[in-house]
C-alpha cells in the first residue's frame, strides 16, 4: 500500500463517484457498462482505493460467480491517471485474487473490448491468458477478448 491512496471494501454508495469519473478516466463513453446493480450487490468483494483528500483514486468492481463456484469475476477496474504506474491496480486485482481464494475460487476471469491494447497488456502481465477476439461476445458486432487466470 502507498502513502497516495488506502484501499477498503467498496460500499453500494460508492457508484455515485465511480460512475462519475469513468467517462473521464476511459477517454471515452464506458459508464453504460458499469450500471448500479453491481455495485448494490457485489460490494462485499468489490474494492475501492481512496486518497488521503477522500477523493477516488482507482476501483475493481468484482464478484463470485454465484452459479459457477470455481470462477470469480472481474467486471470493471480502473486507476485515476495520475496514480496509473504506481502499482495501484496490481495491488487492487492482487486483493481480489486473495478474497476469490479464500472462498476457494480457482479461476478469475475478465473481459475487455479488442481495441483496448491497455487492458490487454495490463491482463497478460499480471499473469492471465487472452484468447483471441471472440466475435459477437457481447452480442451483434461487440466482439472481446477474454481473460483467464488460474489462481
Amino acid at each position: 500500500m502507498s502513502d497516495a491512496y488506502t484501499v477498503r471494501t467498496a460500499r453500494p454508495e460508492d457508484y455515485d463517484s465511480v460512475i462519475a469519473v469513468v467517462d473521464d478516466w476511459w477517454g471515452r463513453t464506458a459508464s453504460r457498462d458499469l450500471t448500479r446493480v453491481f455495485v448494490d450487490h457485489f460490494f462485499a468483494t468489490s474494492l475501492i482505493a481512496e486518497r488521503p483528500d477522500g477523493s477516488l483514486g482507482g476501483f475493481l468492481i468484482g464478484f463470485l460467480s454465484p452459479s459457477q463456484p470455481e470462477y470469480a469475476y472481474v467486471h470493471f477496474a480502473g486507476v485515476a491517471p495520475g496514480l496509473r504506474r504506481t502499482g495501484l491496480g496490481r495491488e487492487l486485482y492482487e486483493r481480489f485474487f486473495a478474497r476469490a481464494r479464500e472462498d476457494g475460487r480457482t479461476v478469475v476471469k475478465a473481459i475487455t473490448s479488442p481495441v483496448n491494447s491497455r487492458s490487454i497488456a495490463f491482463h497478460t502481465a499480471l499473469g492471465f491468458a487472452a484468447s483471441e477476439p471472440v466475435p459477437d461476445y457481447d452480442g451483434p458486432s461487440l466482439d472481446r477478448v477474454v481473460f483467464r487466470r488460474e489462481l
